[in-house]
């Protein structure tokens, strides 16, 4: 069933990449060249809206806050965010937009989606060499959260503010922005 569920929240997910125009790699190029600023207020608005949305729902007892995930901060997030950075701007995909252009039928995508394929085989390949030079042990607050959640498995940085007040202050902060934004530099 919860195979089931990835599919269906993975197609929705991909529609509505498909439908803001993230799937579109000149859009994503025009992003980050900041000549059109669509996709960017678009996602600053949706992690405002997912921020409150997740937070509302683990406040109210809807989320089970132990399915929640924090990526743990160490070197190896910092080389790999900027290889696929990197890739990013090269490819104008980044893995979830790559995949729903794919849908779409474009070729480009294709090749986008088995580079990447790639890549992770070879992190499996040489996961031990790497990890073997120390780039994992952990930096700056590990897995700590800067939003409170019930859940103990991962530490709040700042313990007496609520996790939903810290969601609507990022939420606010991230609105402002994309409203503040212009459509395009031109």
């Amino acid at each position: 069933m919860n195979l089931l569920y990835a599919v269906i929240l993975g197609t929705l997910f991909g529609f509505v990449l498909h439908r803001v125009g993230a799937s579109n790699p000149q859009r994503i190029i025009d992003m980050l060249r900041l000549t059109d600023f669509h996709l960017m207020k678009t996602t600053l608005f949706g992690i405002a809206v997912a921020s409150v949305l997740l937070f509302l729902g683990v406040t109210l007892g809807i989320i089970d806050p132990s399915h929640l995930s924090v990526e743990i901060t160490h070197w190896g997030v910092v080389a790999g965010g900027l290889i696929m950075g990197l890739g990013w701007a090269v490819g104008g995909y980044c893995p979830g937009t790559g995949v729903a252009a794919l849908g779409e039928g474009r070729k480009d995508a294709g090749f986008f989606v088995i580079g990447g394929l790639g890549g992770a085989f070879m992190y499996i390949l040489v996961h031990g060499r790497v990890s073997s030079t120390g780039i994992f042990k952990w930096i700056l607050a590990g897995d700590s959260t800067i939003a409170f959640t019930p859940n103990p498995d991962y530490p709040v940085i700042v313990d007496s503010i609520p996790g939903v007040a810290t969601a609507l202050v990022i939420a606010v902060v991230f609105t402002l922005i994309a409203w503040m934004l212009p459509k395009s530099s031109g």
